[in-house]
């Protein structure tokens, strides 16, 4: 009998200059991506993958792109190097002949799910996620903000130092007289973004009220408090206005019925419906990662072991401490394809 097994892929923060390149040298599927990937963001997205500039690699409208490439690249030579003839001018498989019980990705990830659910085209997950970061972009130029990882306090803590420094900051706001109708709609907020793991959770909100939380959060026995190098506060209501433009990007995609289902961030709740899909993508920009619980429904699930697909080993390194006893594989460069596609022949009953 075959395992259970979730294909998962990194998002924002894991992307490094040099990225994907050996990959793309040692397998025709994975060439074909980044050939996908140039064309439908209008620019050498390979290149800026494999020689940067890294500052160029750093930001947001481009390092979503990047990463979700990189880690379909890495997912089309692994099924190629598990049997899947690649034909040239096609468009290369990701989901034969390993086919994962579930997929998920963390944030930006998701998009790499997506396409991985048999969801989404290459091209088409590619454009998506290149007008996600634009428009993420832009909401972080409109409004000052950003985000910090909290180590050592939990959820409940930090929660409530987040509402006492967005009624602080709120409060100060107003009494200044900006706060109006016509202030931006994460002006002086601040919320829990990303519960990556227990003891690791990810603030994010507009500048102000975040400097507090992050003062309020140490004071209150934080072990670290860590800015992050972001463009803005994702997964926060600072994106509320990026949501309303995805969306109607979202609205215009070829989305379908997942063939595999994918674990959303908002909800840790599986989804294969191609309106839940949408749904989930037009809103997850300004909603928080439930990661943490995302891993422990699929443990739920009898989930017993984890590809990381993608650069890094980070997601690994969360699932370690979220769901001990399991087991995590990660495929971040050519030399893991072969062995770990070999591993995934027989953990999912294929030939060897």
């Amino acid at each position: 009998m075959s395992e259970q097994i979730a294909f998962v892929f990194p998002g924002q923060g894991s992307q490094a200059v040099g990225m994907g390149a050996d990959v793309f040298s040692a397998s025709p599927a994975a060439h074909a991506v980044f050939d996908l990937a140039d064309a439908a963001v209008g620019f050498p997205l390979a290149q800026l993958c494999f020689s940067g500039p890294e500052a160029a690699l750093r930001e947001t409208i481009n390092t979503q792109p990047a990463l979700v490439a990189t880690s379909l690249a890495l997912l089309a030579a692994l099924q190629e190097a598990a049997g899947t003839p690649f034909t040239s001018g096609g468009d290369p498989a990701l989901s034969a002949p390993l086919r994962p019980a579930y997929v998920a990705g963390h944030s930006v990830g998701e998009y790499a799910a997506l396409a991985a659910s048999g969801a989404l085209g290459i091209s088409e997950t590619l454009r998506l996620v290149r007008e996600r970061g634009r428009l993420m972009h832009q909401e972080g130029q409109a409004c000052d903000s950003g985000m910090a990882a909290v180590l050592g306090l939990d959820a409940q803590a930090l929660q409530a130092v987040c509402a006492e420094a967005t009624e602080r900051t709120r409060d100060d706001l107003r009494a200044a007289g900006q706060l109006g109708a016509d202030a931006h709609p994460g002006a002086g907020v601040v919320v829990l973004a990303n519960d990556n793991a227990p003891g690791q959770i990810v603030i994010s909100g507009a500048r102000r009220a975040l400097d507090l939380a992050m003062e309020l959060a140490r004071e209150r026995g934080a072990k670290r408090v860590v800015p992050l190098a972001v463009s803005g506060a994702f997964h926060s209501p600072v994106m509320a206005p990026a949501a309303l433009g995805l969306a109607k990007a979202v609205d215009a995609a070829p989305i379908q019925n997942a063939a595999v289902p994918l674990v959303a961030n908002m909800t840790a709740e599986p989804l294969v419906m191609a309106g839940d899909l949408r749904s989930e993508l037009a809103h997850q920009i300004e909603a928080p990662v439930l990661w943490t619980r995302s891993i422990e429904y699929l443990v739920s699930q009898g989930v017993t072991t984890f590809v990381e697909i993608g650069v890094g080993q980070v997601l690994a390194g969360l699932i370690k401490r979220i769901a001990k006893g399991t087991t995590t594989l990660a495929v971040g460069s050519a030399a893991d394809v072969a062995p770990i596609a070999a591993q995934l022949r027989e953990r999912l009953g294929g030939p060897a």
